[in-house]
């Protein structure tokens, strides 16, 4: 199993930036690819970057040109630059690690860190 422990939520102003980090500790040799997702208030839980162990990211279209996902494979630590927020960024960040275990997939969850955008 891995844990997961994210930081760097807060509130900010509509325009600014955060960072989010994630350290992942555990079996991490069997991470085959980290990721945030995002639940807002009333909304369901979606996708916001990943980023493989070859370094092959993704995007949700609504962060794109806005956000980056980068990692630190001496730390096993992921994070998420996240600039020109809005006030629709405004969710609970999660972050996640896929790993291959045995052939078989599975996805750690973080406990989540709040991130709140005012306008």
């Amino acid at each position: 199993q891995v844990q997961l422990a994210e930081s760097g939520g807060g509130l900010v102003e509509a325009g600014g930036s955060l960072r989010l980090s994630c350290a992942a500790s555990g079996s991490t040799f069997s991470i085959i690819a980290m990721g945030w997702y995002r639940q807002g208030p009333g909304k369901q839980r979606e996708l916001v970057a990943t980023i493989t162990s070859s370094d092959s990211t993704n995007y949700a279209d609504s962060v794109k040109g806005r956000f980056t996902i980068s990692r630190d494979n001496a730390k096993n630590t992921v994070y998420l630059q996240m600039h020109t927020l809005k006030p629709e960024d405004t969710a609970v960040y999660y972050c996640t690690a896929r790993r291959d275990v045995g052939g078989i997939l599975r996805v750690d969850w973080g406990q989540g860190t709040q991130v709140t955008v005012s306008s």
